[in-house]
């Protein structure tokens, strides 16, 4: 059985996705950029800051879900350029803590709305 997740809390889906998908006791949750949640513009500045948003805006897929970032299993980094990579992995760390999930980080051509970093989750729901 799926189910589509959403919240208010985060970014609506730019696109024909859900935010997330929950299937059993596994939650997808679609790419995340450094969108505002109530107004849907870019937010720009440092890349710290648009990772922070980015996280935000997982952290609040994740809730709607029932989950919390310490049950993310694997992400997915999206960069438009890995020179920020550096600052990206500073912030992620401070975010997902001692255990964070396995990951890949790829850089990409380009992001939707130009942003320059992307956020993608897999996580498993203990009550399901």
């Amino acid at each position: 059985m799926r189910s589509a997740v959403t919240t208010e809390a985060a970014p609506r889906a730019i696109g024909p996705y859900a935010q997330a998908i929950a299937a059993g006791n596994l939650v997808f949750c679609s790419g995340q950029i450094p969108l505002d949640p109530g107004s849907g513009d870019l937010i720009t500045g440092s890349i710290e800051i648009e990772t922070k948003r980015v996280v935000d805006n997982l952290e609040a897929v994740l809730a709607a879900a029932g989950c919390r970032l310490a049950d993310v299993v694997k992400t997915t980094i999206f960069l438009t350029d890995m020179g920020h990579f550096a600052d990206v992995n500073r912030i992620y760390g401070e975010r997902f803590g001692a255990a964070p999930p396995a990951r890949s980080t790829i850089q990409v051509a380009a992001l939707p709305k130009g942003a320059r970093v992307e956020i993608e989750a897999i996580a498993i729901r203990a009550n399901q």
